[in-house]
């Protein structure tokens, strides 16, 4: 059937809050001579999220929140077709949408992603009411190309104004994070201020191979999953996907590989590529349960993370033989008679053996400490490790924190601290030693300073012999490994 304009309006404006039924009605699916000659219509996938996108746009003005999509996959199973189809049914639906597309990279976004709407802008029934360029899509008419549109930016974290002033109030807004396990943290929560407009359709939308065991998208799907609605898709399970180059990669690397796990399964690996304490690990530690006074004949240690900058806070933690705690979380001050007043009453509190501080920022802490007659010691992250494998201390600490976690450690069951030790990457360095991930870095992708994951590990720096009358004797085991 063809349409005139106006008909081809009213035609797409019966869609508004159907994008299942929008995607049926706007591209010529079956039709000979047309890229979708052999498609009947979207995937299964693909579908039920149209679906479930449409039962929540219905809800009208009971829909107080917006709507978060997040799909974890393996390769090959149509996002950025599922990403281009769901652009032009937001544009097309509804006057005024605005709307911001990014992904990992600028490459990425370009290449592919904004590359993909093309391909489904030319097969669309509307195209002649919208304007398609290499960095956005927008109405033809003049009147409205700057407030109805939908613009494909590259994210980054020094200029993140184009997410933070996504608002449009009473129409609709429409966010889609491609590749989104690597968009900066920082981009995530600049977004969620986009969330704020009242009687506002919003859509976000998140895709992605699951690589990485921390950071926002992989909240998703853990600490954040009350907030989401989320699909974990396996590409053997997709019509279009590649079933031959698949099962390759079974065979090759095994069904329970985390190679398979992100590349094929669509779940999240016990660890990703680089990073140091994978999430299998920690998730044991804080299962395990021990008797109070189980570790009393072993030494008692209290590491300190301090702080003065940005959103990093000081950190007193805890630990006995395989058990720790958590002591206390403090915001950044740099009240150092204090903070040396609150660590020497845990000190006695908990009949300390030893407190360890980080350097970085603990100098004043501890030479009040000095003052008191306090027998604490500085660590020097960035000093020389005591072990060859490891680039320098702080490495060091975090590979005995490790093995201390593998062989028994037990933690609280506390988001922080878990998200503190599955955070850092490391790399082996040119000289064949481990390099574990700086604050610094962590932060450039939009992780915090894993401060609580410092605090613990500085627990490790040296060894200490439980106290006796107030004097220290050597015991036969050492004080992470209580079993021998």
């Amino acid at each position: 059937m063809k349409y005139n304009k106006a008909q081809l309006i009213d035609a797409l404006g019966s869609f508004t809050h159907d994008p299942l039924g929008f995607t049926y009605f706007s591209f010529p699916w079956g039709e000979k001579g047309t890229p979708l000659e052999n498609f009947d219509g979207p995937d299964e996938w693909q579908v039920e999220t149209f679906k479930k996108i449409g039962e929540e746009l219905r809800k009208g003005k009971s829909l107080a929140k917006a709507i978060q999509i997040a799909v974890a996959s393996g390769h090959g199973i149509g996002k950025s077709a599922f990403s281009s189809i769901l652009i032009l049914f937001a544009i097309a639906t509804h006057e005024n949408t605005r709307g911001v597309v990014t992904a990992n990279t600028d490459t990425q976004l370009k290449s592919k992603t904004w590359a993909e709407l093309n391909k489904w802008y030319n097969l669309f029934i509307g195209k002649e009411l919208f304007t398609y360029t290499a960095t956005a899509l927008f109405s033809a008419d003049k009147q409205y190309e700057k407030t109805w549109r939908i613009d494909a930016i590259p994210w980054s974290e020094s200029n993140p104004e184009a997410f933070a002033g996504l608002h449009n109030q009473g129409n609709r807004i429409l966010i889609i994070f491609d590749e989104a396990s690597a968009i900066s943290d920082k981009i995530w929560e600049v977004t969620e201020g986009a969330l704020t407009d009242k009687e506002t359709e919003i859509i976000w939308c998140v895709f992605g191979n699951p690589t990485r065991n921390s950071g926002r998208f992989r909240e998703c799907f853990r600490k954040h999953r009350a907030y989401w609605t989320t699909y974990q898709i396996d590409s053997r399970t997709v019509k279009i996907s590649n079933k031959a180059k698949l099962q390759e990669w079974v065979d090759i690397h095994g069904e329970d590989s985390d190679f398979v796990k992100v590349r094929v399964r669509g779940i999240f690996p016990s660890a990703s590529d680089t990073q140091f304490i994978s999430a299998s690990i920690v998730d044991e530690a804080q299962k395990r349960v021990y008797k109070v006074g189980q570790f009393d004949n072993l030494p008692t240690i209290i590491g300190v993370d301090p702080a003065w900058t940005g959103g990093d806070t000081l950190e007193i933690v805890m630990r006995q033989g395989y058990s720790m705690k958590c002591l206390a979380t403090i915001e950044k001050n740099d009240d150092d008679m204090r903070m040396a007043n609150l660590i020497a009453q845990f000190e006695d509190e908990y009949k300390a053996d030893a407190v360890f501080i980080d350097q970085g920022y603990g100098t004043g802490i501890y030479s009040i400490g000095k003052s008191m007659g306090r027998k604490w010691r500085l660590v020097a992250f960035g000093g020389a490790s005591p072990n060859n494998m490891y680039l320098n201390m702080r490495a060091y600490m975090w590979g005995e924190m490790k093995e201390w976690l593998k062989e028994g450690g037990a933690i609280p069951n506390e988001q922080g601290l878990y998200d503190d030790l599955v955070g850092p990457e490391a790399i082996i360095d040119k000289n064949g030693r481990i390099q574990l991930e700086s604050k610094k870095d962590m932060k450039e992708r939009g992780l915090p300073s894993p401060n609580k994951g410092d605090a613990l590990a500085l627990t490790f720096a040296f060894r200490v012999t439980k106290k006796i009358n107030g004097n220290h004797r050597r015991v036969a085991n050492t004080e992470y490994k209580p079993f021998g």
